[in-house]
């Protein structure tokens, strides 16, 4: 069985987490996000943004935990 590997494109991948493009295209520069060119196109693998996602939740997680909850 072969499964083929899901790729988006900037503007899909804006839609997928809910964001503006300029949010990924920081994220780009920064080196935030995982992503690969096509020629001069940005693509992104949903299989490396929702690991990248879940480390981003985790990350947050971590964070409350040690300096507490910012809902005070």
């Amino acid at each position: 069985m072969i499964v083929e590997d899901k790729v988006m494109t900037l503007r899909e991948v804006s839609e997928y987490l809910k964001v503006h493009p300029s949010t990924i295209y920081r994220h780009l520069k920064r080196g935030m996000i995982p992503a690969f060119k096509v020629g001069s196109d940005w693509r992104f693998n949903i299989e490396s943004i929702d690991r990248w996602r879940l480390g981003q939740d985790r990350s947050t997680t971590e964070r409350s935990l040690v300096w507490g909850s910012s809902s005070r």
